[in-house]
């Protein structure tokens, strides 16, 4: 007998797909179920690195977190990580396996598919339950030649399908039944039933709109979801998601959005502490002469951002922030660009050697050696206790490292400037740490209000009872059970 399995597919990107799972993940776990999230293939910067070592997609940890199941490169075997607009490094479970041209991927991606299929097959052997995770649509033929995402992944593994749709951005209708018209007949009977995400409102409104895609399509409706105002408080997958910004506190912290931003969701805790305002600023726009701390986060392409940075004026903006006494931090890619030098002898980035922004003495080699490890360790100004992850290539020297941030069993991490003004470190996560958080907010007369970890694990029971209300779970656990 086969493993329960269902696959959530979108009507688009940003749907809700990732949260969806994510919650149901939880819902699940809390009927007693061992569950196991799986997405064969993302793109994303933004990874998180598991308990065996390799790194997936930010996503996927999430979904494990609500899962209660420790993470693994095997939840998400195939991650695509931009480096450029034509090409991506591959990452093939957790491990690099090459980068390649976009327009070559298409060619590659049947050599993939064993990869996927091990790695989904040795998640379901230890399940109850597999939640999986379509990536964009699977209305987009012109990729469905070789796909491992959406539709080829469900027919080569026999799983069902339920295709969720995002109402609050409009036209769901068209969406869903436009993707019905779209797809072959097999495709069609693979999904079984839809979900309408995000609804703001009273649902009953919508039961005209329900009548109709299921008399188009003939697919059934698992449930109408209405709006969850918690999400603010689960990590963000997307870099989009960061348009808006928080502003709530005192203490004003701005990041450029650089064009290749990777793990921001080292900023999920900041934004969430009440005293903290938290301002992005994109490309065109200055860096606001009010700020306490400019934060420069990290990057899939530290040689090409910092190139972008100066390219905005940034760089300018950053020298007179600092003249007026302004706090900086950099992290990984960004503590990298902080630094006087940045060479490429390998040829990882592209070759060469670039001038930083001389904000710290150090200089970095990139290396194609990539560091993936979990760490804690001590934070050596206020002895708070601090962990998180690297994710990163290259080794950065020089007289301000004799003034780490970091203490870790084995080694130290980090520089600071003389005085203090600036400083940098390769450990993403770090603000994760409450005590560590509270430490620092107090250096600007605040303190850490957020149990971040805790509040995380809340907003995951919350949603599971959210979608427990609002969607047909037993349905849902019926066509998974039917594979």
């Amino acid at each position: 007998m086969k493993t329960p399995a269902v696959m959530v597919q979108g009507t688009g990107s940003n749907v809700g797909k990732s949260m969806l799972v994510a919650g149901l993940a939880r819902a699940y776990a809390n009927r007693g179920l061992k569950v196991m999230p799986f997405k064969p293939q993302n793109m994303s910067n933004n990874a998180a690195v598991t308990m065996d070592g390799g790194e997936i997609g930010r996503a996927q940890a999430l979904q494990a977190l609500g899962a209660r199941v420790p993470t693994s490169v095997h939840m998400n075997p195939v991650l695509l990580k931009p480096e450029c607009d034509t090409g991506c490094q591959i990452i093939v479970q957790g491990k690099r396996f090459g980068t390649l041209e976009a327009r070559l991927f298409g060619s590659r991606k049947g050599e993939l598919l064993q990869y996927v299929m091990e790695s989904f097959s040795k998640l379901e052997s230890n399940a109850d339950l597999v939640l999986i995770e379509g990536a964009g649509s699977p209305a987009e033929i012109n990729l469905r030649a070789g796909d491992i995402a959406n539709m080829g992944f469900a027919e080569a593994a026999d799983v069902p399908v339920v295709l969720a749709g995002d109402i609050d951005r409009g036209g769901v209708i068209a969406a869903i039944v436009g993707t019905h018209c779209v797809l072959e007949d097999a495709e069609k009977d693979r999904i079984k039933a839809f979900i309408i995400n995000k609804f703001r409102g009273e649902p009953r409104l919508f039961d005209d709109g329900l009548d109709e895609i299921v008399a188009r399509t003939g697919w059934q409706s698992l449930g109408v979801v209405p709006w969850f105002n918690r999400a603010g408080e689960l990590p963000a997958e997307d870099a989009l998601d960061l348009a808006d910004g928080f502003e709530r506190g005192a203490i004003k912290i701005v990041v450029p959005v650089i064009s290749r931003i990777a793990n921001f969701d080292d900023l999920d805790p900041l934004r969430m502490e009440p005293s903290v305002s938290l301002e992005f600023v994109g490309p065109g726009s200055p860096l606001p002469g009010d700020a306490d701390i400019v934060l420069l986060p990290g990057t899939k392409a530290t040689i090409a951002d910092l190139g972008f940075f100066r390219e905005q004026g940034w760089d300018i903006d950053l020298a007179a922030h600092v003249r007026r006494g302004g706090k900086v931090i950099g992290i990984c890619g960004g503590y990298q660009m902080l630094g006087k030098r940045i060479s490429d002898p390998e040829g990882i980035e592209g070759g060469g050697d670039v001038e930083g922004l001389g904000l710290l003495d150090i200089e970095t080699i990139l290396t194609d050696d990539k560091t993936l490890t979990q760490r804690s360790g001590t934070h050596i100004a206020s002895g708070a206790p601090i962990s998180g992850y690297e994710i990163h290539v290259g080794v950065s020297e020089g007289p301000d490292c004799l003034n780490p941030v970091i203490r870790f069993e084995d080694r130290v991490d980090g520089a600071v400037s003389r005085g203090g003004q600036i400083w940098g470190t390769y450990l993403h996560g770090l603000f994760g740490s409450d005590a560590f958080r509270d430490a620092f907010l107090r250096g600007f007369g605040a303190s850490g209000a957020v149990t971040y970890d805790a509040q995380v694990d809340s907003a995951l029971d919350a949603l599971a009872e959210h979608l427990e209300r609002t969607m047909d779970l037993d349905r849902l656990l019926e066509i998974a059970r039917a594979r």
